[in-house]
């Protein structure tokens, strides 16, 4: 029962977080709320028993949005004054961080009063992370080391843009 009501939260704020990509015209917010949409999917991994997939989703993916807040704090002009159309932006925060820590008490703690000290071993290692493994570095090498090439071609093309458009900005 805990598992589909946390599965039926974290569906709700992805989708939230989402949707505040799709329609915010803000590059800072649109990238906030692709990085917490991210992050709640990494929950979804969590709850299911897949943390391995769950902690790859968070530094992964997530720090692939952080490189993007990055690019588009540098290519935009984050400088600019916001004129902010929302009033009381302080209630709703603290609102917002108080019921996620809420949420995560209630949903952490029956998980926690359950664990089973003398059953978990660390001897065991036949989990999902070695069946993982096993299939990333034997059926899924070319398509992983193919995905690992394109992302540093692509870091590569970000800088050398970054330089020409700094080169352009020295001769003016």
């Amino acid at each position: 029962m805990l598992e589909i009501i946390s599965f039926y939260l974290f569906s709700i704020l992805i989708i939230v977080s989402f949707s505040i990509v799709v329609l915010s015209s803000n590059i800072l917010y649109a990238m906030t709320a692709l990085a917490s949409g991210m992050i709640f999917i990494s929950g979804i991994f969590f709850t299911l028993g897949a943390e391995f997939l769950g902690v790859v989703q968070i530094s992964v993916y997530t720090g692939a949005v952080m490189a993007l807040y990055a690019f588009g704090m540098m290519f935009f002009d984050s400088a600019k004054e916001i004129k902010e159309t929302m009033k009381h932006t302080k209630i709703v925060c603290f609102l917002s961080v108080g019921i996620a820590i809420i949420l995560v008490f209630i949903i952490c703690i029956p998980r926690i009063a359950s664990i089973n000290v003398a059953s978990t071993s660390l001897l065991n290692v036949s989990g999902n992370i070695e069946q993982i493994g096993i299939s990333l570095f034997t059926e899924y090498l070319i398509p992983f080391e193919l995905a690992a090439v394109m992302l540093l071609v692509a870091m590569i093309a970000g800088i050398i843009i970054t330089k020409k458009d700094e080169n352009k900005g020295e001769s003016l």
